[in-house]
């Protein structure tokens, strides 16, 4: 029991020691961008966006809709317009566009 309890916490302690940018990438890719393209997307965000903002993403894989693993950039904007900050879509729709083009 005492083993269970210690890997519970470490987990937990590990996980509040990512990086913005890793919670970003992951939200990214949870909400179906392919791991090169969330990797780039997260690397520009973080250095334009706010945490609040930041944390306004990560619901984007709550969002309802189609199979998210088959996301589109075009789509993966038209839900994050649906977040209603005009700050994150401009970082966003300029971070897609550039990672999209390197990927």
């Amino acid at each position: 029991m005492k083993r269970i309890a210690l890997v519970g916490i470490t987990s937990l302690a590990l996980s509040a020691c990512a990086t913005p940018e890793t919670r970003v990438r992951t939200a990214l890719m949870d909400a179906g961008l392919s791991q090169p393209v969330a990797a780039c997307m997260a690397d520009r965000m973080v250095d334009r966006l706010s945490l609040i903002q930041l944390n306004k993403l990560s619901g984007l894989k709550k969002l309802r809709g189609q199979d998210i693993r088959n996301v589109t950039v075009e789509e993966f904007l038209t839900r994050t317009r649906a977040l209603q900050d005009p700050e994150i879509l401009g970082v966003t729709t300029s971070s897609g566009l550039i990672c999209a083009v390197k990927a």
